[in-house]
């Protein structure tokens, strides 16, 4: 669970699970963040090809 308050030094990361990089939470993954695998839309598009 993300506490109420985050400030910029103190964002939460995590692993991209298509090209391995850290990437940091983003407001517009509030209420998602659990869920979120991919850093952007790219990489998420990418995992459907690797998989095909």
């Amino acid at each position: 669970m993300l506490p109420a308050k985050l400030t910029k030094g103190n964002l939460p990361t995590k692993i991209c699970a298509t090209c391995g990089r850290p990437f940091e939470y983003r407001k517009k993954w509030r209420n998602c963040w659990d869920e979120v695998k991919y850093c952007g839309e790219k990489c998420q598009r990418s995992k459907l090809k690797n998989q095909v």
